[in-house]
């Protein structure tokens, strides 16, 4: 089964999680980091590397951040460079975490990818499609 850590601004990941809970009780391998104003971002990798730990079984985690570009997903994108099968995403909400809930026991972490940008775009987005609007730079050697 594939990991969720659920990490937004303010309590906004805590209460995600508690209304997946509320609804389809408690959830397995899925952990909620909130950014709060103030924390420094040190902190905030500490707090989200225990959570990929916590939530990792070896089928890969997903990365569920509010805000493209912000903190939450900038550290999960650091921390998605070195552990196989993760992926992060942005614009994430309740709706369509429920949508996608089931999916978390069926699809490998690239299809899971695919399958939530297609239903949440173009609000919804991902580290791996946004890298392949801006491939990364590479130089040219002249011969």
């Amino acid at each position: 089964m594939l990991g969720w850590v659920i990490t937004c601004h303010d309590d906004r990941a805590q209460e995600l999680l508690d209304c997946l809970e509320k609804q389809y009780g408690a959830q397995k391998q899925c952990r909620a980091v909130n950014f709060w104003r103030g924390l420094s971002t040190n902190m905030l990798s500490r707090m989200m590397c225990d959570a990929l730990h916590a939530t990792d079984s070896g089928d890969g985690v997903i990365f569920l951040t509010d805000i493209s570009g912000a903190a939450p997903y900038r550290v999960a994108s650091l921390m998605s460079h070195k552990h196989p099968r993760c992926e992060v995403i942005s614009g994430v909400n309740y709706a369509l975490l429920e949508q996608m809930l089931f999916s978390r026991e069926s699809l490998s972490s690239a299809a899971f990818r695919d399958k939530i940008v297609a239903l949440g775009a173009p609000e919804v987005t991902s580290l791996w499609h946004q890298q392949q609007k801006n491939p990364p730079f590479m130089l040219k050697h002249a011969h």
